[in-house]
């Protein structure tokens, strides 16, 4: 067993010695270049008027200068660098004849550069590794020697531990004395790589692995001597550690986090245990902030944030108290202790929003948010167990990790995690309860009277709480930074209304009363206010722009609290009114936002309409009836829907007017955009009720009902093509065309297959004329018609031809579908077979309406009809010679070929008068004729 332990606390030892030694090699290789380089650039002046820089004082200022972590050292001196070795040449200046003279430097030797090369190469194999594999090796050899005195029964338990110990303190002095003794040029060359550090490692191992034999094999000692002895061994590797690097704290780190695991106890106790880690984590924390440390403090985060999952996850009884100030001090110390403010003049000098999520010290602001917010969020998931205090604990975590976020520009991570983890909080809240509510928590009914009702004061007390932490913190950073920090205030910006209007949105849908809820609703008139305000004293500040005018042309900060403060009187609105009210009422803000640009030239009143419009778009596809299926009236158009509907689309067409002009053409678009939506929405809604005896449900629609829609689709089309030609907008021009090919889907798969009423069987009606196949089949194609003959011109050809298609489909139905309900009756489905005479009456139809279609195209000389016109015919001819031949008989079959033969006869007759009459009088080459084309 102890064999085990120092093996792994030596292969970590020498893991982290590793990575930071390569990364000091590559430091040394950096410096070494630098030194090079200077020795061929540096000049030599009288030392009246020059003072000579050495390459070594170069390197030394830059090894001296507050640099980032260890891990940017090698980064920043490649930076430094040229401003060091391109200096110019130093000039000095006769008093006397005023004439400058250039006194050139020594021309470095190559030999020397070359040896110095050399002599690190070897380093590697003959001055580094041979350090540390043999501090493994003494290490060994004092567990070996403990192991043969045993094997050989020379010694007994007492005095094998106390050689051991006598072992390792001998290490550790040894240490000592060969720092003491060692050359400078040693120490600055292998500084990862030193003996004496060796040497306390494998001393501290040595120690380490005494202290836990007597514990854990001959329990010479109790478990609390024990930790103290663990404890005490691990501080002191931690404060050796200032001398001999940063591995060696890692070490000690690690020890002081597997200590509470190895001493094991009856009754543990959660005080001690997080009083000990918060004491380590500050000893870590000290020494790296003497030595500018990252690796180790993120270690520490990461352990100490472990220790707090593993007790809260696993603890029957779980006291919050403990790891919720343990965790609090961690954040604390990170904004206050190290790396605090030390960090400020290096983060700032990062600009852009990549610099801005990668500022130094990453690894530390990075993991103490996480580790932080980890075991917070477990402390929720056991919540609904009955822990009183600990979602107030979850908070203070919060706010505190939040608070590092506003006090220090470079804890944006801190901020970002905080304010998803405060989310993420109150939604597992909202699961845990409902999905697991212990009968302990429910309250008990007295004898005959009912049970009440279950509260949860406490949970929206806490969460609206802490919304209200993070506006007070993003006024404070906004306050502080706005200027310098032109990115990190827009984050703040962001997070200050939208944390506690999510917060408080979420609260009031899973703990509020959703019939009128004051607690809400003044919470989020208040909240709308506050951030009215503040975007009011940051437009009055000014823009965030620089000084020199190269800065964003837009205020982010104060149009993103224009919107928060939207969003808290919606949250009003939804708290303090229910159903139609609130739909109304939203858009009535959103219209208030946009008359405010009258007093206000904000750049995001007019957004707050188009947000206002979504919303109620969102309303009404979570309840279409706005008030509920039972309370809707039966009144066509007269009804609910009526103000619902059409109060927010009216207000949206008035803004959409008013913001016809606008420079934003980004707004003006998306209002005409949502205006017409919300038209065609609207007469669509009302249709629906109409026509479904006061019933809006999913229930597929019938023709008549579908022929509604797509007239008012159709229609759209041609309102919106009026609009573009008035007011050219891209909404109107894509917007007319997208409604027109919406129509004509509906034609294709509705009017011509699902709804019509030859599959569908659906009755057409009584009357002759207006019946189902009037508004089904002949109003549809005539819209088509005057949309297709507006749209000449004016559309793309292809779609001014799909319309007309489209039109002369439906045109076509409704003349065969009367011949079949003239001879069938009001029900013309496909089960009922065909008659003789209408089967020869289809025949005569298609060809009277091919003829006039002919006549038609003749005399608008329009091509396309005298096509369609052919189409028709031809159709006409097929079905005589393959149906008529076959299913007519008698007089009906002679007639049906003797009348489609005239036809024929007729129309060559009339194309070859049409074409002499062309060749006797041709067409200019422009004129509209020539354009057209002829039917040959």
């Amino acid at each position: 067993m102890i064999e085990l332990l120092l093996l792994i606390l030596v292969i970590v030892m020498v893991g982290l010695n590793s990575r930071t030694g390569k990364r000091l090699g590559a430091l040394e290789k950096e410096l070494e270049a630098i030194k090079a380089d200077l020795s061929k650039r540096q000049t030599v002046a009288p030392p009246s008027s020059v003072t000579a820089i050495s390459a070594e004082a170069a390197v030394d200022a830059i090894q001296d200068e507050p640099v980032s972590p260890i891990e940017l050292a090698a980064r920043e001196a490649h930076e430094e660098a040229p401003a060091v070795a391109t200096q110019p040449a130093v000039v000095a200046e006769d008093v006397g004849t005023g004439q400058e003279t250039v006194t050139p430097g020594p021309v470095p030797q190559p030999a020397a550069a070359q040896a110095r090369t050399r002599e690190n190469l070897e380093s590697y194999l003959g001055a580094r590794w041979p350090v540390w594999v043999g501090g493994v090796a003494l290490a060994f050899g004092g567990i070996f020697l403990v192991r043969y005195s045993i094997e050989a029964g020379l010694l007994g338990p007492a005095a094998r531990l106390t050689l051991a110990g006598i072992f390792g303190l001998l290490l550790l002095a040894a240490g000592e004395i060969v720092r003491r003794r060692a050359m400078p040029q040693i120490s600055e060359r292998y500084s990862h790589a030193m003996i004496p550090g060796a040497l306390t490692a494998a001393g501290a191992v040595t120690l380490l692995a005494a202290i836990y034999a007597a514990y854990g094999i001959y329990e010479f000692i109790g478990p609390a001597s024990a930790f103290v002895l663990l404890a005490l061994v691990s501080f002191a590797t931690i404060a050796l550690s200032l001398l001999h690097g940063q591995a060696l704290a890692g070490l000690g780190l690690l020890a002081s986090l597997l200590t509470p695991g190895l001493v094991a106890t009856e009754e543990p106790n959660a005080t001690a245990l997080f009083l000990f880690l918060g004491l380590t984590w500050l000893a870590v924390n000290a020494a790296s902030r003497f030595r500018r440390w990252t690796v180790v403090p993120m270690l520490a985060n990461i352990g100490v944030g472990l220790w707090a999952v593993a007790y809260v996850a696993g603890s029957d009884a779980f006291d919050p108290l403990q790891p919720v100030l343990a965790l609090i001090v961690m954040i604390a110390g990170t904004g206050f202790f190290w790396p605090g403010s030390r960090y400020e003049a290096g983060a700032s000098a990062r600009t852009g929003w990549r610099g801005l999520l990668l500022r130094p010290p990453l690894k530390i602001t990075l993991s103490i948010a996480i580790m932080t917010m980890l075991p917070a969020l477990v402390m929720v998931l056991r919540h609904a167990e009955g822990a009183g205090m600990v979602l107030f604990g979850f908070v203070a975590i919060t706010a505190t990790l939040a608070a590092l976020g506003a006090s220090r520009i470079h804890a944006v991570w801190p901020a970002i995690i905080a304010a998803a983890g405060s989310i993420l909080g109150i939604t597992i809240t909202a699961l845990t309860w409902f999905d697991y509510v212990p009968q302990s928590v429910l309250p008990a009914p007295a004898d005959g009277q009912p049970a009440q009702a279950l509260t949860f004061t406490n949970e929206i007390t806490v969460y609206l709480l802490l919304g209200a932490v993070f506006t007070l913190l993003g006024f404070v950073f906004l306050r502080r930074f706005r200027r310098p920090e032109p990115e990190f205030s827009i984050v703040w910006a962001f997070l200050m209304p939208a944390v506690p209007v999510a917060l408080a949105f979420i609260s009031f849908l899973n703990f509020g009363n959703l019939g009128r809820d004051w607690m809400h609703g003044l919470y989020g008139l208040g909240l709308g206010l506050a951030l009215l305000g503040a975007a009011e004293w940051l437009f009055r500040q000014g823009g965030d722009a620089t000084e020199g005018g190269t800065g964003p042309s837009i205020d982010w900060p104060a149009n993103l609290l224009v919107a928060g403060s939207f969003g808290g009187f919606t949250l009003a609105l939804h708290a303090l009114t229910n159903g139609i009210v609130t739909t109304i009422l939203v858009s009535v803000l959103g219209f208030a936002y946009l008359l405010a640009m009258r007093a206000k030239p904000w750049p995001a009143l007019p957004w707050m309409m188009a947000a206002a419009t979504l919303i109620v778009f969102g309303r009404i596809a979570w309840e279409p009836t706005l008030i509920g299926p039972n309370s809707l009236g039966t009144t066509p158009f007269l009804n609910a829907l009526l103000p619902g509907y059409g109060i927010p689309t009216l207000l949206a067409i008035v803004s959409a007017w008013l913001l016809r002009e606008s420079p934003d053409f980004r707004i003006r678009n998306l209002m005409q955009a949502l205006a017409s939506l919300a038209a065609l929405m609207t007469i669509a809604v009302l249709v629906r009720h109409a026509m479904n005896g006061g019933v809006l449900d999913s229930r597929v629609p019938t023709l008549g009902e579908q022929s509604i829609y797509t007239l008012v689709t159709v229609g759209f089309s041609g309102i919106l093509m009026t609009l573009d030609l008035r007011s050219p907008s891209p909404v109107f021009r894509f917007g007319s065309m997208i409604a027109g090919v919406i129509a004509t889907i509906n034609v294709l798969s509705l009017h011509i297959f699902a709804l019509n009423p030859y599959f569908s069987g659906e009755n057409t009606g009584r009357w002759p004329f207006f019946n189902l196949l009037l508004i089904g089949y002949l109003l549809p194609a005539l819209a088509y018609g005057l949309v297709a003959w507006y749209a000449r011109g004016r559309r793309p050809m292809p779609y001014v031809a799909m319309l007309a298609v489209a039109g002369a489909v439906l045109g076509f139905l409704w003349a065969t579908l009367s011949v079949r309900r003239f001879w069938q009756g009001d029900n013309i489905a496909d089960w009922k077979g065909f008659l003789q005479g209408e089967t020869y009456t289809y025949s005569v139809v298609w060809l009277l309406i091919g003829v006039a279609l002919l006549a038609l195209g003749s005399k608008l000389d329009a091509k396309s009809l005298r096509l369609a016109s052919a189409g028709l015919v031809l159709i006409a001819v097929v079905k005589v010679f393959l149906i008529d031949m076959s299913n007519l008989e008698g007089i009906l079959r002679a007639l049906s070929f003797i009348g489609l033969g005239a036809v024929l006869i007729g129309i060559g007759l009339f194309y070859q008068r049409i074409l002499v009459n062309r060749s006797a009088n041709p067409a200019p080459a422009d004129s509209p004729a020539d354009s057209q084309g002829t039917t040959s």
